[in-house]
């Protein structure tokens, strides 16, 4: 009786973790199709930089295993300074940013996978945050590169993605690596 249930609540976690993933789907999706001006693309930029702020605090006091803690370390301080320029470049061209769709999903997607993660620990939280920062990472590089890059008007806007794209490809060979390792 006791394995069944911890078979079932492993299967039970299984898929939480996967419908935590699959909702960063639709980000991808709407992002790809989206008209988004400079001011909603800020909102975006903030969104997606806070979510995975706020995720790295947290793999740095669940995660077992030190490399995941190092790496939700680096989120935490890399998305911190990106935050920072965009939040200082938003300031400058005195341009409010304008909550739309897409921030809200980003919001919205990282308070859920928060609630998840929080029930975690050990391996278990370990293995589900490396996978979806994988997932989201890969998310947020497919919008920058198919919606936000390309909508963006103003070329100081534009040139602080490009500039912090590579941090984001960055981040995410990074986590593929602590994932191969997992497995």
């Amino acid at each position: 009786m006791k394995a069944l249930m911890t078979l079932a609540l492993a299967s039970l976690l299984g898929l939480l973790g996967l419908m935590g993933l699959l909702g960063l789907l639709p980000l991808a999706g709407y992002a790809q199709s989206a008209k988004l001006s400079d001011a909603q693309i800020a909102a975006v930029v903030v969104a997606a930089n806070e979510v995975d702020i706020d995720a790295g605090k947290l793999a740095q006091k669940q995660a077992s295993d030190k490399g995941v803690k190092d790496f939700g370390r680096q989120m935490e301080t890399d998305h911190e300074t990106v935050n920072k320029q965009a939040k200082d470049l938003v300031k400058q061209l005195k341009l409010k940013p304008e909550e739309n769709d897409t921030s809200k999903g980003l919001k919205a997607d990282g308070e859920a996978n928060m609630k998840r993660l929080k029930e975690m620990k050990g391996k278990e939280f370990d293995k589900a945050y490396i996978d979806n920062e994988v997932t989201y990472h890969q998310s947020v590089i497919d919008a920058m590169d198919k919606t936000l890059i390309p909508n963006a008007k103003n070329a100081s806007l534009k040139d602080l993605l490009v500039k912090v794209r590579p941090a984001f490809v960055a981040h995410l060979d990074h986590a593929k690596k602590l994932q191969a390792g997992m497995k």
